[in-house]
């Protein structure tokens, strides 16, 4: 009896190895392999020795002088990169946001001609990466420097305004098929009621829509803040650049030892967009699904 019931016990746990339980051993590698790496470098922000070789045992050393060399270097601005950081993608990310929800109404819920070769256009141009236009997006910003220094070469208000000018394209695309999802019934009986096209859209459709909207917005600002290429070029006062060109200072030069600068760097910088993901993450799931499908 003991071994008929060893038997029906092992045959059970195999049963449910094979139908459920390496899913769950896949989740555990999946999320071990997603971890290590933020693990590690949060252990060589704390480690004094600068090194990344040195840096082999996980929080072998915790101190805190690589974010004290990180806040207090005149050499690097960190403070003045994070909130050029942040307004530049708060800034862009909120422009775009709005940028996308118009095209994407306009394409959803109005039939003018040129609307599907419209679409289709916005589609291919996002085939080519801004960046490969970076030595005409130069010139231009060189001669608008000339008449309008403000949005010139070198200021964070040109770097917004070029990345303004890629703002459509995928995400209106996103926002077009979750404004599709919305009933136009709403619609029509707002214009029963006297309603025209800017009260429906700002008073009925967007708070519809306001889970791909936080989407939208999320992946803008990360995208934004992350972005290396056209600041690169456009951004020459160390005052005025990213958190990413900022940073990639501390590294560039030749036997460079600031690599625990660089990961402190690296952690406070990772800040804003946790804070953004964990206040937007009851949206995420369903923009992203319901936007997927009309």
């Amino acid at each position: 009896m003991a071994t008929t019931r060893a038997a029906v016990r092992r045959h059970s746990v195999g049963r449910w190895f094979t139908d459920t339980g390496w899913r769950y051993v896949v989740g555990v590698i999946a999320c071990v392999f997603a971890v290590f790496p933020l693990l590690y470098i949060v252990s060589v922000s704390f480690n004094p020795s600068g090194t990344l070789t040195g840096s082999n045992q996980l929080f072998e050393a915790f101190d805190l002088s690589n974010y004290e060399r990180l806040l207090t270097n005149p050499a690097t601005p960190f403070a003045q990169w994070f909130i050029n950081t942040l307004v530049i993608g708060v800034v862009t990310s909120l422009a775009t946001v709005f940028l996308g929800a118009l095209a994407a109404y306009a394409f959803s819920r109005m039939r003018f001609t040129g609307r599907r070769v419209g679409l289709l256009t916005l589609l291919l141009v996002q085939m080519f990466p801004q960046f490969l236009a970076v030595v005409a997006i130069f010139l231009l910003m060189v001669g608008i420097s000339d008449v309008f220094p403000a949005i010139g070469l070198g200021t964070n208000s040109g770097l917004i305004l070029v990345y303004l000018g890629g703002a459509l394209g995928v995400n209106t695309f996103l926002m077009y098929g979750f404004f599709n999802t919305v009933p136009t019934s709403i619609d029509e009986a707002a214009k029963i009621d006297g309603a025209g096209h800017a009260r429906t859209f700002f008073t009925i459709v967007l708070p519809l829509v306001t889970p791909i909207l936080a989407v939208v917005g999320l992946l803008s600002f990360i995208g934004v803040t992350s972005e290396f290429v056209i600041a690169s070029v456009l951004l020459t006062d160390p005052n005025e650049q990213t958190l990413a060109l900022g940073l990639y200072t501390l590294i560039s030069g030749f036997q460079s030892q600031n690599w625990g600068v660089f990961a402190a760097g690296s952690v406070l910088a990772a800040l804003p967009v946790v804070a953004l993901f964990l206040f937007l993450q009851r949206y995420i799931v369903s923009g992203l699904s319901a936007g997927s499908v009309k």
